[in-house]
């Protein structure tokens, strides 16, 4: 079984105490570095993003992109540097954070032998969601999936799977939502009904941050683009015209390795 990426405990303790809030309006990186061993995975990363924002994080393989979001979604902490949530971070916030924080790995974090229905209920509960059998309903027809509901997940399709895994990040609409590579296993419809719904959530005042190499299907849906190379941040910047072209244009550009912080 995958293993939810938030537990029960924190998720309901933070509901019964009062303090499952959504309060902040910011994700902030202040020269982050995280190495594992001595493999330097991160290098002084600085940059932040707004409620209302999608920023989209691109960079080869390699080049610290799944290592930002999982610091990001408190998974693993900065070697060097901190992550504010806000005007407060993980240490004065506790695992209230957590409680409000969606996340998309390359591992679905699906239960394979449950249901699509029992999945989602499942983690409507684990987070407290009020009236959890109408937020899965929601969720399985947002994802196209209401007259497979009651299959069992390992019959899925990689996108179908997917598609799943999405609604199971957003079961309890966090604030903060980190998707990493999410148009993989899509088709062009369920590409474009992800983008349509990324849109949804940043009209809420969500905070979005993602990784794609997948260009086309991201097309016209990011503000802001960071450019990771080697694990430093070269630049962030708001992304005119092709999403293709800025990535190769500024690529072409790295000579040696550059940072520019913001």
């Amino acid at each position: 079984m995958a293993e939810p990426g938030v537990s029960a405990t924190t998720a309901k303790n933070a509901m019964i105490s009062g303090h499952f809030s959504d309060d902040f309006d910011c994700l902030v990186f202040e020269d982050v570095s995280r190495y594992f061993g001595r493999m330097r995975a991160l290098s002084h990363v600085s940059f932040s993003c707004t409620a209302g924002e999608i920023v989209g994080v691109l960079g080869p393989n390699g080049a610290g992109k799944s290592t930002l979001l999982a610091l990001a979604s408190t998974l693993i902490t900065p070697s060097a540097g901190g992550i504010r949530y806000g005007n407060q971070g993980t240490h004065e916030r506790g695992g209230n954070v957590r409680a409000n924080i969606g996340m998309l790995s390359h591992d679905t974090q699906l239960y394979p032998e449950l249901t699509a229905r029992e999945n989602l209920q499942f983690f409507a509960g684990l987070f407290g969601v009020q009236d959890p059998a109408s937020c899965t309903e929601a969720a399985l027809s947002r994802s196209a999936l209401r007259g497979r509901g009651d299959e069992p997940v390992m019959k899925f399709s990689r996108g179908m799977r997917q598609r799943l895994a999405l609604e199971r990040a957003l079961i309890h609409e966090p604030k903060l939502v980190l998707l990493d590579e999410p148009f993989t296993g899509l088709d062009d419809s369920s590409s474009k009904s992800l983008a349509n719904r990324l849109r949804g959530l940043r009209e809420n005042g969500r905070i979005i941050l993602l990784t794609t190499h997948d260009f086309e299907a991201a097309e016209g849906l990011l503000d802001r683009a960071a450019l990771l190379w080697d694990g430093e941040l070269l630049n962030v910047e708001p992304v005119t015209g092709s999403l293709r072209d800025h990535y190769v244009n500024h690529t072409r550009k790295v000579a040696g390795t550059a940072k520019v912080s913001r």
